[in-house]
């Protein structure tokens, strides 16, 4: 197998990996709540991500830190501690996890808006018209009827709002300063944040950690899913693809969450939420385009 082919594979199964996120997690959190779920989730994580890294020898490069780069550790996490807890909070808040995972589509609109103002980088006609239709596409499902902000769309989309724009700000944070971290302490730095904030908000409602078997079941297949599988199968088909070949692939998720949804909840978006879940999807390849455009000129 050429290391294209192997990129193109392992790009693949992170895809697989990250659309059954969306579908362990709302089965769990049908049965838990948002602490209870996360205490679990991320404590899983922990131990499957820290065996990997001490495998790779991660650690070892905690000795050439310095307080700085200590420091954005914590700013990263704190920031990542918001945006996942919004993120799982719109997964629990809306109903089928395609719906959410077509609105998650305006990441990338974030990512070149804040590119663009902290960063400088320019856009091209090609990136503006795919923001339009990611924003078009979020529009036409979100949208429920009304001329009020606040009930204008569906419950859950803030959340996705939130947790989007979240995200978006660590990318640019961490393309701006952090050039010699380790994605994998920074994925372990991530799901110890939220471990302790679960935690600690666990014992703060009092909360039982007896939950039920079948949410542990949902819960321990999606953390090595999750925190664990998408991560490294990511980042290592990124040692054979270059990033805008990888992003195209996982543009693909949607289609996958859509089909765990049916197949799992019984649950099929309405046609116009199909219609707006494949313009976001267009407006995000036409996104990666327009970046590949930019890099060969």
């Amino acid at each position: 197998m050429s290391d294209q082919y192997k990129g193109y594979l392992l790009a693949f199964v992170s895809v697989i990996a990250v659309s059954n996120v969306y579908i362990f997690s709302k089965a769990a959190l049908n049965e838990v709540s948002l602490a209870q779920f996360g205490v679990f989730w991320f404590g899983f994580g922990l131990i499957w991500i820290s065996i990997f890294a001490i495998k790779n020898k991660s650690f070892a490069i905690l000795k050439s830190f310095g307080r700085k780069t200590y420091g954005l550790f914590i700013i990263l996490g704190l920031i990542e501690l918001v945006a996942t807890t919004f993120f799982f909070k719109s997964i629990s808040t809306i109903p089928n996890p395609a719906i959410t995972s077509f609105l998650g589509n305006i990441s990338p609109v974030f990512v070149l808006t804040l590119s663009f103002i902290f960063l400088k980088e320019r856009l091209n006609a090609l990136e503006i018209f795919g923001v339009i239709l990611a924003l078009a596409g979020a529009f036409i499902i979100g949208y429920k009827g009304g001329s009020n902000l606040k009930t204008m769309f569906i419950d859950g989309t803030q959340y996705i709002v939130y947790s989007t724009f979240l995200f978006a700000t660590v990318s640019v944070i961490s393309k701006k300063y952090i050039t010699t971290l380790s994605p994998i302490l920074i994925t372990l730095n991530r799901a110890l944040f939220l471990f302790i904030f679960s935690l600690i908000f666990m014992f703060y409602q009092d909360l039982s950690f007896n939950i039920p078997i079948s949410a542990i079941k949902n819960i321990f297949i999606g953390s090595i899913l999750g925190p664990f599988l998408t991560a490294v199968t990511g980042l290592l088909a990124l040692q054979y693809i270059d990033l805008s070949k990888k992003a195209m692939i996982s543009s693909t998720k949607s289609f996958f969450i859509l089909i765990g949804a049916y197949l799992f909840f019984g649950q099929f978006p309405k046609p116009y939420e199909i219609f707006g879940g494949i313009l976001s999807i267009f407006g995000v390849v036409m996104i990666i385009f327009g970046k590949m455009k930019f890099r060969k000129s």
